[in-house]
């Protein structure tokens, strides 16, 4: 999994911070507001995404399809950390690596993530 692009991450931030399907135009009404954007790029964009598996295309509003996320912004973050530890040679170094440069709160999620887990004991 690649990171997204631009104008990728702000469709994809729109409809994680929504939580429901929307329309192309609302997408474009809602980018508008801070920089200006064609319509057929945000659906052209709103295709690659689809295509990529990203996107779900939903049902039709009117002649205009929804679209949603097929993953949730968190589901995408940890594909994304897998995919960068897949990149390394060793493994246990690179997430030795980042997890040396975690602040303490972080690391404290990370042991609670591995209690609820299953796979770590103790603090």
């Amino acid at each position: 999994m690649r990171r997204l692009g631009e104008l990728e991450a702000e469709i994809m931030d729109r409809l994680w911070s929504w939580r429901r399907p929307a329309t192309v135009r609302e997408i474009v009404d809602d980018i508008n507001r801070v920089r200006p954007v064609a319509y057929t790029t945000v659906m052209t964009v709103a295709n690659i995404l689809h295509s990529k598996g990203l996107l779900l295309r939903g049902q039709k509003e009117g002649r205009a399809w929804l679209y949603e996320p097929v993953r949730t912004r968190e589901e995408y973050s940890a594909a994304l950390m897998e995919d960068a530890l897949a990149a390394s040679e060793d493994r246990h170094v690179a997430l030795a690596h980042f997890v040396g440069q975690m602040a303490p709160a972080e690391l404290a999620a990370l042991r609670k993530a591995l209690r609820e887990a299953g796979t770590c004991g103790g603090s």
